[in-house]
């Protein structure tokens, strides 16, 4: 599924280069639909809608992919600029504000937006390791992608998820609980966390994680069918 994704989020970069933003946005909106997206992909569909004149769903993207990374620094910019030119300039000197804040601290002895850039680099490595099915591998170039963004929840997310296909729940339980420890209301990765659970044997630990993500966002499709699964196992 992470090489699926992957292949979705290029031709959707692909369409963006020829200036295509709704087959862009189309191909975003698989992505999001599979419960797999994250901060680039809510932000590109910012950037997409931005550019077809949709100012306030173009906000509302940028808001997601920074709930996601609260340091996206192109996301912080980008909603600034378009809330400067709906003229909430309080909102937009906020958002440029929390840009600069974002490139103050430097991490692993590197400047923030060379490390960001480096860790991003080693999570589109991390993804094509995961699409040849060489799982550690690509765990490994997560790892060294967090090592120099610790605060990129949405990368230690891409992890977790690998960690599943490997067949290590244990080691995605422990990275989807720091993931929900930053950002509570990420239901896709507590929909996660009840799969690390019932893989790691703890059937009654997932129920309660899943019940628990249908009392966020009623009607989950993707935990409705966990459930059921449970409780064809008798769990």
């Amino acid at each position: 599924m992470a090489g699926q994704t992957e292949r979705l989020l290029a031709r959707a970069r692909d369409r963006f280069t020829v200036q295509d933003y709704y087959g862009t946005i189309y191909l975003l909106e698989e992505i999001v639909a599979s419960g797999r997206a994250f901060a680039d992909v809510h932000h590109l569909i910012g950037v997409s809608l931005s550019l077809l004149g949709r100012s306030e769903e173009a906000l509302t993207q940028f808001r997601r992919a920074l709930e996601l990374n609260p340091r996206y620094l192109e996301a912080l910019i980008h909603q600034g600029l378009i809330q400067s030119e709906l003229g909430r300039s309080r909102e937009a000197e906020e958002s440029f504000r929390r840009a600069t804040d974002s490139v103050a601290p430097p991490s692993a002895g590197l400047p923030a937006p060379v490390a960001a850039r480096l860790a991003n680099q080693h999570a589109e490595l991390a993804d094509a390791y995961a699409e040849a099915g060489a799982l550690a591998r690509a765990i490994e170039q997560y790892e060294q992608a967090l090592g120099l963004g610790p605060g990129f929840q949405d990368l230690r997310y891409r992890m977790a998820r690998v960690m599943l296909e490997a067949g290590r729940a244990l080691d995605a339980r422990e990275a989807l609980e720091q993931v929900l420890a930053a950002r509570p209301n990420f239901v896709d990765a507590e929909a996660a966390l009840g799969l690390a659970h019932f893989l790691s044997g703890d059937g009654v630990g997932a129920r309660d994680i899943w019940r628990a993500c249908l009392a966020h966002r009623p009607e989950n499709a993707r935990v409705e069918a966990y459930l059921a699964m449970l409780g064809r196992t008798g769990a």
